[in-house]
C-alpha cells in the first residue's frame, strides 16, 4: 500500500469518527428537549394534588379531618384535571322557541306567496351567476345555456324546412309540353314537383311513341329538354326551378302551364312575360337543324346567368 492510500484511509477514518460524535451530541441535544417538553406539559394540578396534600398532614390527625382535607384537594382539581365542563342547563321552553338550522336551510331559497302561516307555498329561486351583472351586455361572452338554445333552434327550423320541402315536392302541377320536328304537337301532363326532367321525359316518351315511329328506338339520353330557348340538363328537377324563379331568354322558367302559345313568328314583342310549352326534342334533328330558326336561338342552360330579352338580337335573325 503506498503512502497517499495510507494517509485516505486515515483521513477516512477521522472524518468518521467525527460524524458519530456530532450524532451523539445530536440524540442527547434532542432528548434534553424531549424532558423539557414533557415537565411543561404535566398539570399543575396534579403535582398540588401529588406533593401539598403530605405536607399538610402532619402528625396524629383523625379520620375525619383526613377525609374533610382529602376532599379539599381533590374537588377543585377534578374539573382542572379531567377538563369537564359544565353544561348549562336549558329549559324545555327555551329549546322549543330554539329555531332547528336544518329546516331554516331547506328554506333559505324558497318564497311563499300565501299569507297564511297554517298552509304555505313555496317557490325555489333561481340563482344568477356570482359576479355577473344583469344589465351587462354578455351576447359576445361564450354561454353554453344559450348556445344550446340557438342548436336546438336551428335543429327545429331544418327539420320544418325539411318537411315543407318535402311536401311542396308532392305537390303535382300541369306541364305542358310538345315534340318539336319543325311544327308543334302540344300535350299536358301532370306530374310532381319532384320530378327530374329525365323522369318527365320517360313518361312523355311513353305517350308520344304511340305517334311517331321515329321515337320508337328514341331513349330519354337521345332526347332534349328546350325550356324559353334554354336546353335544360337532365338532372334538374322543376322544384329547382319553381323555387329559384328562374327566368330563361324568352319567358320564366318555373312556370310550365305555358300562358302563351307556340311561336311560329320570329316577333320577340310576342315573348313579353309569357310562358311557353316545353319542347322535346330529338339531339338528331337539333344537329341537322340547329343554323335554322328557332334552333339558332338555343343554348344551353347556364345557373345564376341573369337572361334579359334584346329585341335587337331577335330581329337580327329575321
Amino acid at each position: 500500500m503506498s503512502h497517499a492510500d495510507g494517509g485516505r484511509i486515515i483521513h477516512i477514518a477521522k472524518r468518521r469518527e467525527r460524524e458519530r460524535e456530532d450524532f451523539e451530541k445530536q440524540k442527547q441535544l434532542l432528548e434534553e428537549q424531549q424532558i423539557v417538553i414533557t415537565e411543561r406539559f404535566t398539570s399543575n394540578n396534579e403535582v398540588k394534588a401529588d406533593t401539598s396534600l403530605p405536607t399538610d398532614v402532619v402528625g396524629l390527625v383523625k379520620l375525619e379531618d383526613m377525609k374533610e382535607k382529602h376532599k379539599n384537594y381533590l374537588a377543585p382539581n377534578d374539573s382542572a384535571v379531567t377538563g369537564a365542563v359544565e353544561e348549562p342547563i336549558i329549559s324545555k321552553e327555551k329549546e322549543k322557541d330554539k329555531p332547528i338550522k336544518k329546516e331554516s336551510k331547506i328554506k333559505k331559497n324558497m318564497l311563499s306567496f300565501n299569507d297564511e302561516e297554517e298552509e304555505e307555498v313555496f317557490v325555489p329561486v333561481k340563482k344568477g351567476r356570482l359576479g355577473m351583472d344583469p344589465n351587462a351586455d354578455t351576447s359576445f361572452i361564450p354561454d353554453r345555456d344559450r348556445e344550446l338554445e340557438i342548436s336546438k333552434e336551428k335543429e327545429r327550423l331544418a327539420k320544418e324546412w325539411r318537411e315543407l320541402q318535402e311536401k311542396e315536392k308532392n305537390e303535382e302541377i300541369n306541364v305542358a309540353y310538345c315534340y318539336w320536328d319543325g311544327s308543334s304537337h302540344r300535350k299536358d301532363m301532370k306530374i310532381r314537383k319532384g320530378f327530374t326532367i329525365s323522369q318527365f321525359l320517360s313518361r312523355a316518351l311513353d305517350i308520344l311513341r304511340k305517334e311517331f315511329s321515329e321515337l320508337k328506338p328514341a331513349n330519354v339520353e337521345n332526347l332534349m329538354f328546350v325550356k324559353e330557348d334554354l336546353i335544360i340538363p337532365h338532372f334538374y328537377t322543376f322544384q329547382d326551378f319553381i323555387a329559384t324563379k328562374a327566368m330563361g331568354k324568352t319567358g320564366p322558367l318555373w312556370q310550365f302551364d305555358a300562358a302563351g302559345g307556340i311561336r311560329l313568328r320570329q316577333d320577340a314583342a310576342l315573348d313579353m312575360g309569357e310562358s311557353h310549352p316545353v319542347k322535346i326534342v330529338l339531339r338528331t334533328w337539333y344537329e341537322k337543324n340547329k343554323h335554322i330558326y328557332p334552333a339558332s336561338r338555343w343554348e344551353a342552360f347556364v345557373p345564376n346567368k341573369v337572361y334579359k330579352k334584346n329585341i335587337d338580337e331577335d330581329l337580327s335573325d329575321i
